[in-house]
């Protein structure tokens, strides 16, 4: 798998795909020292999702939800312990058992304890792949974890699959939160304002005109837009077109880092996944 022939994706994902709100893919590449983004995409429904995945390779692609549940978690319910069985287990379940399993599992939980995290939530500030509402990544990685694994594609540290479709955690707001703690997104009306507005247009200078910033891979390029998909990445106040650029470079930083885990470190726990650039 050589670099400049390897395509990247972002996606920004969500866990109920819809006209209103699909799963944004951001298409790019290397060009040298940078990370050119090609095109857009939109999945308004599992199967267009689902395509995406199939497509051969050779391509890295960074998808914004958890991979894996936490080990605390999985070892309480009695659950598998190897990811691959773990993810049939939860898929077997539905979403009513997976949600009132987790619903009533959080319940047996001391107060103020009640979420268990990953070892890559804490250091990423990220939710626990518990939560199912504002937001719902436990409903994210129900939904996502099993179509990756039905795919066969590659999840280093996870799971052995077609080496040419490789897949790993991102997480964008790890790598805006290097440009600015200030909210740049908000699904509702009422929230999109003019200051979360010149927050994106902050992150898209900073993706644009700086390193990529994800750690360890300073010697990175920045984000090429042109001046159409610029302005579209500043003007979507929903901020799911910036997620998918934002996951797009944590594609890039993994790419260059190469297998066999990308960047991810020796160490991370096989059943929990972690998040690229933690």
């Amino acid at each position: 798998m050589t670099l400049p022939a390897l395509r990247l994706l972002g996606v920004d994902f969500t866990s109920a795909p819809r006209r209103a709100k699909p799963i944004t893919v951001a298409h790019g590449h290397l060009a040298g020292a940078r990370v050119t983004l090609d095109h857009f995409e939109w999945c308004e429904d599992w199967p267009s999702f689902e395509a995406v995945l199939a497509r051969p390779g050779p391509w890295l692609g960074a998808f914004d939800f958890p991979f894996g549940l936490p080990r605390e978690a999985v070892i309480d319910l009695g659950w598998p312990q190897v990811w691959p069985a773990l993810v049939r287990h939860c898929a077997d379940l539905g979403k009513p058992g997976f949600r009132a399993a987790l619903d009533a599992y959080r319940e047996s939980r001391p107060v103020g304890q009640r979420y268990a995290h990953r070892a890559t939530d804490l250091p990423a500030r990220s939710h626990s792949p518990l939560k199912l509402v504002n937001p719902p990544v436990g409903l994210m990685f129900l939904e996502g974890a099993a179509r990756l694994l039905a795919a066969g594609v590659h999840l280093p540290g996870l799971h052995d699959g077609d080496p040419h479709r490789v897949a790993i955690e991102a997480y964008p707001g790890l790598l805006a939160r290097r440009t600015t703690t200030a909210p740049y997104k908000s699904d509702e009306r009422r929230k999109q304002t003019a200051e979360r507005r010149a927050a994106r247009e902050g992150i898209v200078d900073a993706l644009s005109s700086r390193p990529a910033g994800v750690a360890g891979n300073d010697d990175a390029g920045g984000l090429h837009a042109t001046r159409t998909q610029r302005e579209a990445l500043i003007d979507d106040a929903s901020g799911d077109l910036l997620d998918a650029a934002l996951a797009l470079m944590q594609a890039a930083a993994a790419a260059r880092a190469g297998p066999p885990l990308f960047g991810l470190p020796a160490g991370m726990d096989p059943l929990e996944g972690w998040i690229a650039g933690c």
